[in-house]
C-alpha cells in the first residue's frame, strides 16, 4: 500500500495510490488529521483500528503531492556513514569530524537529526542560503517508518515494528557539517529534507535489501543495496529504542552510499539550476530542482 499526502484545490488530503500511479484513492479524514499527512493512517493502523472509508478515485495529476509527512512528529533520526564505500570515502574528504586515524568505518552507528521543519515534497526546491553556504551536498538514503512505537526493542523483533518506508535526500552544508562538528546544525537547513513521494507499507517494499540510486542532472552518482548497509535495520531499532521509546511515525533515515558531491576531487558540489532524482526499487521517485 502506497499512502500519499496532497492538496487537492488547496485542500489537504490523504489517499491510497493506485497500483499503475495514475490515481489516488482519497481516505475519509478530518481536517486536523488530514494536515499531518500519512502520520495519521499509520497511528490508525498502529492502533490496530480500521481504515478509515474512501471516496471516489482522484487523477494523481490532478493534485499536489505533499511530503508525506509534511511536519513529523519530531527530529528524524539520521544514520551517518553506513555504508562501507561511502565511510570511507567520507573519512578521506577532510570534512569529517567523527573520523579518527584507523576508524573510517564506525564501530557502533552515528545517529543525528535532522528537524521536522525541514521537510519538502518531490518537486519542491532545495534552497541554497545565500552568504551562508556553497558548499550544498546530496545524499539518497532509505528512510524507515515506525509502526509499533516501542522502547528496549530487539534486533529480532526490530521488523515486526517497520510501518514501511519512503525516500529522503539528506542534503547537508558540508562546511557547516565540519565546523559545528555536532551534524545536526548542517543537515537542517531549510528544504534540507525531500521526503517523498509516499510511504510504502513493509509487505509492498522489502527495505533490507532494495536499490538506492542518485542522479544530478541526469548523470548517475549513487547505486548501491541496502544489503551493504554497515548496520542493518534491526541493528538501527534496536539501537535507538535501548534508551529512546520509539513512536507510531518516526522516521529514520538509513545512511547514504558511496557517490555524494564531497567524494569527488574536486567536490560537485549542488548550484542553481541542478536537478536531483533519487530512485528507490519499490518506493518510486523523489525529484527536487535546487535554486
Amino acid at each position: 500500500m502506497k499512502i500519499a499526502a496532497y492538496l487537492d484545490q488547496g485542500r489537504p488530503g490523504v489517499g491510497i495510490v493506485s497500483s499503475d500511479l495514475q490515481s489516488v484513492l482519497p481516505l475519509e479524514l478530518a481536517v486536523a488529521d488530514a494536515v499531518r499527512g500519512a502520520q495519521a493512517i499509520v497511528e490508525l493502523m498502529a492502533a490496530g483500528k480500521a481504515m478509515p472509508r474512501t471516496g471516489a478515485p482522484v487523477a494523481l495529476d490532478a493534485v499536489q503531492l505533499v511530503a508525506p509527512l509534511p511536519r513529523p512528529r519530531r527530529n528524524l533520526f539520521c544514520v551517518g556513514k553506513n555504508y562501507h564505500a561511502h565511510a570511507r570515502e567520507f573519512a578521506g574528504s577532510g570534512f569529517d569530524s567523527s573520523a579518527k586515524s584507523g576508524g573510517e568505518i564506525p564501530a557502533a552507528p552515528i545517529i543525528f537529526t535532522k528537524v521536522p521543519e525541514c521537510v519538502i515534497a518531490t518537486g519542491e526546491a532545495i534552497v541554497i542560503p545565500a552568504g551562508v553556504s556553497t558548499a550544498i551536498d546530496y545524499e539518497a538514503e532509505l528512510a524507515v517508518v515506525i509502526g509499533r512505537g516501542g522502547k528496549g526493542i530487539k534486533a529480532a523483533d526490530a521488523m515486526k515494528h517497520v510501518w514501511g518506508y519512503t525516500i529522503v535526500n539528506d542534503v547537508t552544508s558540508r562546511d557547516w557539517q565540519s565546523r559545528h562538528q555536532q551534524w545536526d546544525m548542517g543537515k537542517s537547513f531549510d528544504t534540507f529534507c525531500p521526503m517523498g513521494p509516499w510511504l510504502v507499507s513493509a509487505d509492498e517494499c522489502d527495505g533490507t535489501r532494495t536499490q538506492v540510486r542518485c542522479w544530478v542532472n541526469g548523470e548517475e552518482r549513487q547505486n548501491a543495496s541496502t544489503t551493504d548497509l554497515i548496520f542493518d535495520i534491526p541493528t538501527l531499532i534496536e539501537t535507538l529504542s535501548a534508551g529512546i521509546t520509539l513512536y507510531p511515525g518516526d522516521v529514520i533515515a538509513t545512511g547514504t552510499p558511496v557517490g555524494v558531491g564531497i567524494g569527488f576531487t574536486p567536490p560537485k558540489y549542488l548550484r542553481a539550476g541542478d536537478v536531483v532524482r533519487v530512485e528507490i526499487d519499490g518506493i518510486g521517485v523523489l525529484e527536487n530542482p535546487v535554486r
